[in-house]
């Protein structure tokens, strides 16, 4: 399969979408998308600059005020248009992706695609069931109504690890709640999201709605995307990435409306009483699921002491059916490549630091030779980490499973919440009451009980706790198109209304 592999024709240098037409930047300047599976050029993109940003926010000013008025059911048809092109595409969308992000075809990528398809159904459904009160006053003639509207023209930068699912998050509620949208793929992988973005293209067209509802373009965040969430015109802003991106954005951004989804450093808890088999099995799908490149990845599992050299054996067993292969080859689960340079970099900088530190690795540790790049990276389980190593205050991003050790739930519960990187957690426990322990005490937006870390689905409210650093607002479900709408009080005077 792999070797049958061709980038579609269409992904040419022309590959912003800007008025309903591919166009190039205005410079003519271009980037290379470099694959992390075999180092070749995919495709090369546009550079965008500033004249490409106004022109794009422009284009969706113009476009906005009439999508806001246009009727609800309407909007709804469009996102759910969306998502039976995208359904049409999948398999062309699918393959680019593997290749420029590196993870495997039938397990990871085309499930990402149909869930991108399965966020717009689910915003088609939302909107048009959401409702606002009526709310009594004082005085008897007036009747006060609120109403939840489009806020206007909104950014939306995204990563690289999930190039279509999560720009899906924020493109369906955000065109279902009436807002136009610009958004700025990440530079290592945006060419599925071009694909996706013709199939957003094609469905305004589809509908009758004015292309402009909808730009996407591409070049670096340092210019590009600093420029887009400052910009005058810009109402809103979306972003998923790194705390230190998302602290830069907000501080261009000023008193925006944003919606942050940001680092994670979620720990899986083992406790004494968990069923063991199920825990290693989950934990190794947390730190090994699409190479460990995932906002809610088990970064760290900490392990009740009393258990810890049983855990620690059958962890062993479920990293060793991790295997490394070509993204596009094999009917098995396999991990494809780290997709770019400073991962891995920060991956092996994370393991230097723990070994230093008396910690052991126990299998894996180092990138693989005589790959067609040296991003292939094995699943690596690492044991005796300390609170003071970058593996326990940071956030890895690779496919690395620490393991840490505790007494006490009480210490389990202080080493959680020290890094304030509370994103999602977990906690398996044969007990209810201890369940609700953690949740009572962990400081984090998501937690599951019994179940890995990286569990979700589609309409699930996916955030940041209050107070930490892995962001505000939630993505999932009815919850979004709250983020992405404003609230409007209208008061009517009844008695002096004819």
């Amino acid at each position: 399969m792999a070797s049958n592999f061709s980038i579609p024709g269409s992904l040419g240098n022309d590959n912003n979408i800007i008025g309903g037409k591919r166009c190039g930047a205005l410079s003519g300047d271009t980037f290379d998308v470099v694959s992390p599976v075999t180092g070749e050029v995919l495709a090369k993109v546009p550079e965008c600059s500033k004249e490409d940003v106004d022109k794009a926010v422009e284009t969706a000013k113009q476009a906005w005020y009439d999508y806001k008025l246009s009727p609800v059911f309407k909007r709804a048809a469009l996102v759910r248009r969306i998502a039976e092109r995208v359904l049409e595409n999948k398999m062309e969308i699918a393959e680019v992706l593997s290749m420029e992000q590196g993870k495997s075809l039938k397990h990871e990528s085309l499930p990402e695609v149909e869930e991108t398809a399965k966020n717009f159904v689910l915003a088609a459904e939302d909107i048009v069931r959401m409702e606002t009160p009526i709310i009594p006053m004082e005085d008897h003639n007036k009747r006060v109504l609120t109403f939840r509207e489009g806020v206007g023209v909104m950014a939306v930068i995204t990563p690289w690890n999930f190039p279509t699912v999560i720009p899906s998050e924020y493109l369906g509620p955000g065109l279902a709640a009436g807002n136009t949208i610009i958004i700025k793929p990440a530079s290592f992988t945006p060419l599925s999201m071009i694909l996706v973005g013709d199939c957003i293209t094609q469905a305004l067209k589809d509908l009758g709605f004015s292309p402009g509802v909808f730009s996407l373009i591409t070049g670096p965040g340092s210019t590009v995307g600093e420029y887009l969430v400052s910009h005058p015109d810009v109402d809103m802003i979306g972003f998923t990435g790194e705390t230190v991106t998302g602290e830069r954005i907000c501080s261009k951004a000023g008193i925006k409306k944003t919606l942050m989804e940001l680092g994670g450093n979620g720990p899986q808890i083992v406790c004494d009483d968990a069923n063991l088999e199920e825990a290693a099995k989950a934990a190794a799908f947390g730190c090994f699921y699409n190479s460990g490149q995932v906002c809610c990845a088990t970064e760290r599992i900490l392990v009740d002491k009393k258990v810890h050299d049983r855990f620690v054996r059958l962890l062993l067993k479920e990293a060793g059916e991790w295997k490394l292969n070509h993204p596009l080859e094999g009917e098995d689960y396999c991990m494809g490549p780290l997709n770019n340079e400073s991962t891995l970099k920060k991956t092996e900088e994370h393991l230097s630091d723990a070994v230093k530190k008396g910690a052991a690795i126990l299998i894996g540790g180092k990138k693989e030779e005589g790959r067609p790049t040296n991003l292939y990276f094995p699943a690596t389980v690492i044991d005796g980490v300390t609170r003071d190593m970058l593996l326990n205050t940071d956030e890895t991003f690779g496919p690395v499973a620490p393991v840490i050790t505790f007494e006490t739930d009480e210490e389990a519960v202080e080493i959680a919440n020290e890094t304030r990187y509370g994103l999602q957690m977990a906690v398996f426990t044969s007990s209810i009451k201890k369940a609700f322990f953690y949740a009572d005490r962990l400081r984090t937006g998501n937690l599951v009980v019994n179940d890995t870390t990286d569990y979700w689905e589609a309409h699930e409210p996916f955030g940041g706790g209050g107070g930490t650093k892995s962001g505000y607002g939630r993505l999932g479900g009815r919850f979004t198109l709250e983020d992405v709408t404003s609230f409007k009080t209208v008061a009517i005077d009844i008695e002096k209304t004819l």
